[in-house]
């Protein structure tokens, strides 16, 4: 089972990126999944997550009116479109499968991790 996050890499602030996680090994149609990212020197941190429909949706306040998380089951795939990119949006960004099929904000309740892609925003 391999989350694999792409979508990556260095953009101006105001800029935006388009992130992707493909599932492989498995289906992930019935769990909720989420985005989460860590800069250096800080923790994790939960940035949104979508349940098994796509229609619910939980986005931290930080990115709220910013970003949007979206998944498209029958490609076994989760997106996170980023706009208005800051400077402090600047971590490894990383995508997960929970244990549950509802939102979940918590990281210790997914069960599955990608590998994370850099997000890097220049002031």
């Amino acid at each position: 089972v391999q989350l694999q996050a792409s979508g990556g890499g260095l953009v101006q602030t105001g800029g935006s990126l388009r992130l992707s996680c493909e599932a492989s090994g498995r289906t992930f149609t019935n769990n909720g999944m989420g985005w989460f990212r860590q800069a250096p020197g800080k923790e994790r941190e939960f940035v949104a997550a979508i349940g098994w429909r796509g229609e619910a949706k939980v986005y931290a306040d930080s990115v709220k009116g910013r970003f949007t998380i979206s998944r498209d089951n029958a490609k076994n795939t989760m997106y996170l479109q980023m706009n208005s990119l800051k400077p402090e949006d600047t971590a490894v960004y990383y995508c997960a499968a929970a244990w549950s099929a509802s939102t979940v904000v918590t990281a210790s309740l997914y069960r599955y991790w990608g590998q994370g892609t850099q997000v890097t925003v220049s002031s």
